[in-house]
This record gives C-alpha cells, sequence and structure tokens, in this order.
C-alpha cells in the first residue's frame, strides 16, 4: 500500500496597503537612524504578494490535503479583508503598537492563521512569504516546530566569464563546456539574493537595517563584479573554473561575517531558469 507521506501546498494572494516607517516620539534624526532612507511620516504604498504554505496528508476520499478555494477562503477573510486597502499603522489595531515592516506582517499572519479552528482539520500553517517589493521579500517558515524569520534582499550585476579549465585539453573543454569554452567569453546579467535570518528587533521590527545590508552587499559583491571579465578582473579565481557554482560559493565567503545579522543563504540566478545557491550549516 503506498506510504500517503505529508504533502504541502502553497496558495498565493495579493493585496495592497499603505504604512510608514516612523515613530512620533523620536526625532527625523532618530527615526533615519532606525530606518534609513524609508524613514517618513507620510505613508508610501505596496502591492504585497503573500505565499501561504500547509501542510497535511492526503485525504484518500478526495486526493485533495484540503480544497484550494477553502484556503483562498480562509487566507482572504482572514488576513486580506483586514490588509487590503488599509493604512496598516492607522486603520490594524496591531500595527499601531508594532512597525508595519515585512518581518511583522508576517508575524500578523502567521497569529491569525494560527487561531484555533481556522485552518481545515488536520492542516497545519508551516510558511509565508511576503514580497514587498521585486527586491524585497520575507519569509517565516517552520523547521522541526521551531518558526525562523528571514529577510531578502535582491540585487543585480552584469558580468562575463569563460569557462575553461587548465586540468583538460582544449578538445575536453569544448566537449564539456561547449559555446561557454567561446574564447572571447560570454556574459549574464545575474540576479543575487542574499538572505539574513534572526530575530527581529521589537523597537524596529527588523532583523536588520536594510541599508546596512546593501551597503556590504555592493561594496563587497556588486560593484566589484559588475561589468567585470570574471577570469580576468577578479584575482581571487585565479585558474579556477568561473562557474555559477564557484561564483555563487566566493559571493557567500565574502559576506559572511561581514552583515548585520546571520547570513543564511545566497541565491544566484545565472538565467532565468537556473540558480544556484549556497546555505549556512
Amino acid at each position: 500500500m503506498p506510504t500517503n507521506r505529508p504533502v504541502t501546498l502553497t496558495r498565493r494572494v495579493m493585496f495592497s496597503s499603505g504604512h510608514r516607517y516612523w515613530m512620533s516620539d523620536l526625532s527625523r534624526e532618530e527615526n533615519r537612524a532606525l530606518f534609513g532612507p524609508w524613514a517618513s511620516p507620510y505613508n508610501h504604498g505596496h502591492n504585497y504578494v503573500l505565499d501561504v504554505t500547509v501542510s497535511g496528508s492526503i485525504d484518500p476520499a478526495t486526493g485533495m490535503v484540503v480544497n484550494i478555494k477553502t484556503i483562498d477562503d480562509i487566507v482572504r477573510e482572514n488576513v486580506v479583508s483586514m490588509l487590503d486597502q488599509r493604512s496598516l499603522n492607522d486603520e490594524v489595531n496591531f500595527f499601531q503598537f508594532h512597525p508595519s515592516t515585512v518581518e511583522n506582517i508576517l508575524k500578523f499572519v502567521k497569529h491569525e492563521l494560527g487561531l484555533p479552528h481556522v485552518l481545515p482539520k488536520g492542516t497545519i500553517l508551516v510558511g509565508l512569504r511576503l514580497e514587498e517589493t521585486p527586491q524585497l521579500y520575507g519569509e517565516l517558515v517552520s523547521q522541526e516546530g521551531t518558526w525562523k524569520t528571514s529577510i531578502t534582499r535582491v540585487y543585480e550585476f552584469a558580468a562575463a566569464h569563460r569557462l575553461h579549465s587548465n586540468a583538460l585539453s582544449e578538445k575536453e573543454n569544448v566537449d564539456l563546456f561547449g559555446k561557454c569554452n567561446n574564447v572571447a567569453g560570454h556574459g549574464h546579467n545575474f540576479v543575487l539574493e542574499v538572505t539574513v535570518e534572526g530575530v527581529p528587533d521589537e523597537r524596529t521590527g527588523m532583523i536588520a537595517n536594510i541599508q546596512e545590508i546593501d551597503d556590504q552587499v555592493n561594496q563587497l559583491v556588486v560593484e566589484r563584479l559588475d561589468h567585470k571579465n570574471l577570469n580576468v578582473d577578479i584575482p581571487e579565481f585565479g585558474d579556477r573554473v568561473v562557474t555559477s557554482e564557484v561564483l555563487v560559493n566566493e559571493i557567500f565567503n565574502s559576506l559572511e561575517g561581514k552583515l548585520p545579522a546571520k547570513l543564511s543563504r545566497v541565491r544566484l540566478f545565472e538565467t532565468a531558469r537556473s540558480y544556484f545557491e549556497v546555505t549556512a550549516a
């Protein structure tokens, strides 16, 4: 008889909300120190994208963990209806006492969906992902009973490389790397995702200052690699074959211990169809 293992199901919903990063009891300079260039007493808005992931066993009668429409209705009733077309700081009680950061919005959603009898029996919430902009998203994921919060920042850089190994003959290089062994090299518009994890600060609602993350990643990675020939212009690659595997590992090493929160993942998209990833031990 087939084993009925737990299966996860993810449903995506969208909502639009306004919010502001501003504490009225602090000066402009103090707010800027906490929230960086995003500090303002005036609202700005986002089209948020929320992924809700639940887990459960397959019902032998229906072949489903849960009806997708049921999850959709629950999320819309318990989350979207409370946040959509709202000024979070002014109209949602939770955010009158907690900064309306991605981390705190995830915390709010987890609380609302985790209330008794909200999700169908046999179904548990195991993950949330909230995209505030294409350059910033947060995740709240259950791992062995512990919920971990992370924030991911997205960057781009253009670079050229040639896949060639000095340990192989010319023919072996062509056979192995094909067009990527082109003597003049070839280029990519790389997309880099840098993820940090930690416990959000009670006062700011943030795992880390986004501006500080940006400054370090731009200085240590983006500015060094953008519009460079990786084989020629970046000394640390030496005679290594500069594959995306080697590149993503080098990026992780260059950032580890240099960010204002624990580096948990680096993901590098070489193309829209191929990405490479290194995660912390």
